[in-house]
């Protein structure tokens, strides 16, 4: 094939993805002098990628079928905005080796590998074939062509259980279930082929003998097409939840040089197998002492900041160099490594409801600057919907330091300086899960959150003196702001009269907690608050950054706060907290939702009925499964009893809070 065909200079690029990676492509691709076509669903019409574009095209509908994983509209977006090339992302179309060959066919550059690659190592079943012949060290299992349930089954009875059920194509812990026993296996392949198909379009299941105590490293690639061909050392990717990765850091922590350099040498092995030209990824599963093969992503991945980090390598500019046809700039002795790097993903999540995915409008959107080490890549901001269309993460918050200690402390910090509202993220639990002793100690592996989740996900702390306090100083605050836009009111502050020693009563509660009062005496002299009889002096003041300052007894205090209405948000030093106000002059009915009710926790379609009606279920057992942001949730009884009703059927696309069963307490 002429070579020119697959590598040139263009000017002018597409980005088929969105969120956070398209703003993460448009911001190299605007630096090296490249006009920038953004795509979008009608989801995604006010997205911050969109507006970050110099162009952008309307794809279609929201589900990513009609849109972002549609390979016609793709092109014929690149045709009406004379695009010359075509970079993926990661996720919808970047492992497709018909879209990488499709773009070729329509004379554009496919920024990535070609579709023989993308075939070769993109299939994990023909990848390990591949691997094995290559000699690289696979974990025993089938990666046969034959899918019918009694071949997989008698597969997994040859190699002994735990085994993993894993998709073919794609990742991201979808279309993968972790099976302990041959009465498990038959339910878990029906489901994960399932989330496979809505996912990547390909239900292909593999099976490979379960790794006890694993630990995840992947070793990044990059070749060009002169044949040259680096690695550019290893990520380790340990800390995961339900097959997805949570924290990323490089190097490992785990390997010494030695180990270092023989499982960069088996990643180059095996992206020399295809001669690969692009960016990649070679992952491996490691029992402690030695590391297994378990597939090759032939994309950027999601953690690529980490490798940048410790390297001073632009991997996306790398790609568009090695896209135009250049050789790579370094060769692999003079590819360096420095200090340490770890990430954390943020997702539009809720923790404390088994990590729901949550939607909505993001009214507040805080992150801390990147400098000192610190860098951002969003994909969201204020004003910002996030959609049940798509996956959840909504920014990377990376750190670096000279030594891993150091990283972490800097991460951490990032991540208390972080607020989002609006929708739920797991930023609290990013930082319970990396200030564990354990994971400083490196004394972990891949099941590590699953164990430890119930102390990860600890009750809320109640709000004490320093909260309390905050919480009138935001108020105080925002009444004086309405006051100020008001022409017409006589009060410098809403409720302070001037003169006189007067005192004003505020009654909070937490979510599930009692409810606490505060009495605030002002007037004459300086203000004191009085909370459970303790008498405090008590002022705040704007600092310099927009926050608070609160004084309580002389100390004082740096606030974020957030007041919506009659809610609270509030960070503080002691962490995050929600309040509610109780106005003694307003509402405060609170609708509720009947416990025996089963509702849709988010919109999304029903994939599968579990139990039928009349059935006597116990508390926990599965009544149905939706399908949520391309991942499946399963709902399930709330107590023992009987399934009084189902209101939906497979197929329904239903709307958050839409009532789907019905379940009666048993008779005690």
């Amino acid at each position: 094939m002429d070579r020119s065909r697959l590598y040139r200079r263009f000017r002018r690029l597409l980005i088929a993805n969105r969120g956070e990676i398209a703003c993460r492509l448009i911001r190299t691709a605007r630096a090296m002098g490249l006009r920038t076509v953004a795509v979008y669903s009608e989801a995604d019409r006010d997205a911050m990628h969109v507006a970050m574009a110099d162009e952008a095209v309307l794809l279609g509908p929201a589900r990513a079928r009609d849109s972002y994983l549609s390979i016609p509209r793709m092109l014929e977006a690149a045709r009406r905005s004379g695009a010359e090339a075509i970079h993926p992302g990661y996720g919808f179309l970047s492992e497709s080796a018909e879209f990488a060959q499709s773009c070729l066919d329509a004379d554009l550059v496919f920024v990535g590998p070609t579709a023989g690659m993308i075939s070769a190592m993109g299939s994990k079943s023909g990848s390990k074939l591949l691997m094995e012949k290559a000699g690289v060290p696979l974990v025993p299992g089938y990666h046969g062509t034959a899918q019918d349930e009694t071949t997989l089954m008698k597969a997994a009875d040859k190699i002994g259980f735990p085994v993993l059920v894993k998709a073919s194509a794609g990742g991201g812990g979808r279309g993968m279930r972790i099976v302990h026993s041959a009465g498990e296996l038959a339910a878990a392949i029906v489901s994960a082929k399932r989330e496979a198909k809505a996912a990547f379009g390909d239900d292909r299941m593999l099976i490979e003998k379960f790794v006890k105590n694993p630990r995840h490293i992947e070793v990044q690639v990059i070749g060009d097409s002169h044949g040259n061909l680096l690695s550019l050392f290893e990520r380790e990717c340990t800390l995961q939840r339900r097959h997805q990765k949570v924290i990323e850091e490089a190097p490992s922590p785990t390997l010494n040089a030695t180990q270092r350099e023989t499982v960069c040498a088996a990643a180059r092995k095996a992206a020399g197998a295809v001669n690969y030209v692009g960016a990649g990824t070679i992952e491996f599963v490691s029992d402690g002492k030695d590391v297994f093969f378990i597939e090759m992503n032939t994309r950027l991945q999601v953690e690529h900041p980490v490798t940048e980090l410790i390297t001073g390598i632009d991997l996306v500019e790398w790609q568009f160099r090695v896209a135009f046809g250049e050789k790579l700039p370094l060769t692999q002795n003079e590819v360096k490594l420095n200090g340490h790097a770890i990430e954390a993903r943020v997702y539009a999540e809720n923790p404390d409801k088994n990590f729901m995915p949550s939607v909505g409008t993001i009214r507040t959107w805080h992150m801390p600057d990147s400098v000192d080490g610190l860098r951002i890549d969003a994909g969201y901001q204020s004003g910002d919907t996030v959609s049940p269309h798509y996956d959840a993460m909504l920014a990377k918050v990376i750190a670096w330091a000279p030594t891993r200690e150091g990283a972490i402390e800097r991460l951490n910090r990032g991540l208390e300086q972080s607020d989002v509202r609006g929708v739920v993220t797991n930023i609290p639990f990013l930082s319970a899960l990396i200030t564990r002793p354990e994971v400083r100690a490196n004394v972990i592996d891949t099941g590590f959150i699953e164990r430890e989740l119930k102390s990860l996900t600890p009750t809320p702390i109640v709000p004490g003196h320093l909260e309390l306090g905050a919480a009138v100083a935001s108020i105080m605050d925002e009444e004086e702001r309405v006051a100020r836009s008001d022409a017409s009111s006589p009060w410098l502050h809403s409720g302070w009269m001037p003169v006189g020693r007067r005192q004003r009563l505020f009654r909070f509660r937490q979510a599930h907690g009692p409810e606490q009062d505060v009495k605030l005496h002002y007037g004459r002299g300086p203000a004191t608050l009085s909370i459970g009889g303790k008498e405090m002096a008590f002022a705040s003041s704007h600092a310099e950054d927009g926050a608070l300052d609160v004084v309580l007894d002389g100390m004082k205090y740096h606030v974020v706060s957030v007041v919506e209405g009659h809610e609270l948000y509030l960070r503080t030093p002691n962490g995050r907290f929600d309040l509610h106000w109780i106005d003694p002059f307003g509402g405060d009915d609170e609708e509720q939702v009947g416990e025996d009710k089963i509702v849709a926790p988010l919109p999304g379609t029903v994939v599968a009925l579990l139990a039928e009606v009349g059935a006597t279920l116990e508390k926990g057992a599965p009544i149905l499964t939706l399908e949520v942001m391309k991942m499946e949730q399963t709902l399930r009884a709330p107590f023992a009893g009987v399934l009084k009703a189902i209101k939906c059927k497979v197929g329904d696309i239903v709307s958050e809070g839409l009532e789907l069963a019905e379940v009666e307490p048993a008779v005690s």
